[in-house]
């Protein structure tokens, strides 16, 4: 005896054909091809290195300005105090005591020093020129401000001058480029004698 199976087998489906194209479609125009002379070959390459070397030399200025200017020192302002033989002016300084502030000869308080103009020997004259540029230097480290005249030790009229606070004939005295006023005006030594 032959069992019959119990399994329904389907009816065969058409088959329908594939929707996507599987052959390109038929070109409609064919593209014009374009035909470049030689001559504007060159010329279009000889324009394309000129514009990278323009703008490869606009990139190396600029970074160059940038770098020059980040880094760059603030200048210093010139100095305000020069040599009165040299500077002339209206703020110089005459010797290691004796300056012109705002136009008006102001000897200071406080300290003397060796003297350039009327020197005894070459040592005074030498240990002036000293302590005028000392001077120089110390006042153009500040702002320079002028006290009320005073009375010094030795009875002349005088000014005290201030750089920043700071008493100048005090910094004078302190680097041994002035002495204390009133006291020994003997800059030649005993070797060298007056004259």
């Amino acid at each position: 005896m032959i069992k019959t199976s119990k399994i329904r087998r389907k009816t065969p489906v058409a088959v329908r054909p594939s929707r996507i194209r599987r052959d390109p479609l038929p070109v409609a125009q064919k593209l014009a091809k374009v035909e470049i002379s030689e001559e504007r070959e060159i010329w279009g390459g000889v324009a394309g290195i000129l514009l990278f070397a323009a703008a490869l030399a606009v990139g190396t200025v600029g970074i160059s300005a940038a770098t020059i200017f980040r880094y760059a020192k603030p200048s210093a302002p010139p100095p305000r105090f020069g040599q009165c033989y040299n500077a002339g002016g209206s703020d110089c300084v005459v010797d290691g005591d004796t300056i012109y502030l705002a136009g008006q000869k102001v000897e200071i308080a406080g300290m003397e020093t060796a003297k350039i103009e009327g020197a005894s020997c070459d040592a005074e004259r030498g240990r002036g020129i000293d302590a005028a540029l000392q001077l120089a230097a110390l006042l153009n480290k500040g702002k320079v401000t002028a006290g009320a005249p005073v009375r010094d030790a030795d009875g002349e009229l005088r000014q005290t001058i201030e750089v920043d606070g700071q008493d100048v004939s005090a910094e004078m005295i302190g680097s041994g480029a002035a002495r204390a006023a009133g006291g020994d005006r003997n800059w030649c030594g005993a070797s060298e004698g007056q004259g």
